[in-house]
């Protein structure tokens, strides 16, 4: 019999997966775009895109508020960062898509309105989608984001296409 003590090696903490996506669901209540925006916060920093933050959870905020405005259940925020690009991804159970903002002037007076002009501004892509009712589906819409990194954006801070197709009304 042996006296010697063997203490556990320490490992090493793995390197963080390249990609990787987490899914949240917020129930029907005034309280979930502050419940999403402070998550989506929270899974940059611990995956040190911080610098995406800002952005991220003023426009998660505005899809989760539309989400609880305007359908009558709860939402799914879908967060992936794969091939240097953040996505978010918000579903909700309405299935009515909002109209381009372009087609529905905004008051300088007016409380809402502004949050797909907000997307068009401050996302790199965006676009959405009605989902159909089926067995494995309830049906609603999903709308999404994209941002990228600072190396990952072209001369105008941008990369790639905004809503599909709808790049001619930009500014109109």
């Amino acid at each position: 019999m042996s006296n010697d003590v063997h203490a556990p090696a320490l490992l090493e903490p793995p390197e963080p997966p390249d990609s990787w996506s987490y899914g949240i669901d917020v129930p029907h209540d005034p309280r979930s775009p502050r419940f999403a925006r402070h998550a989506v916060r929270m899974l940059l920093d611990e995956h040190g895109l911080a610098q995406l933050g800002e952005t991220a959870e003023l426009l998660t905020s505005e899809l989760v508020t539309n989400a609880y405005r305007y359908s009558d259940g709860g939402a799914t925020v879908r967060v992936t960062w794969s091939d240097q690009r953040l996505r978010v991804s918000v579903i909700d159970e309405n299935p009515e898509l909002p109209p381009p903002h372009w087609a529905r002037p905004v008051s300088e007076r007016s409380v809402g309105g502004r949050g797909l002009g907000l997307l068009d501004m401050c996302a790199d892509r965006w676009d959405g989608f009605a989902i159909k009712e089926g067995v494995f589906a309830t049906g609603g819409k999903l709308i999404w984001f994209e941002l990228g990194t600072a190396e990952d954006k072209g001369e105008d801070g941008r990369k790639g296409a905004r809503r599909g197709g709808d790049q001619g009304q930009e500014g109109a």
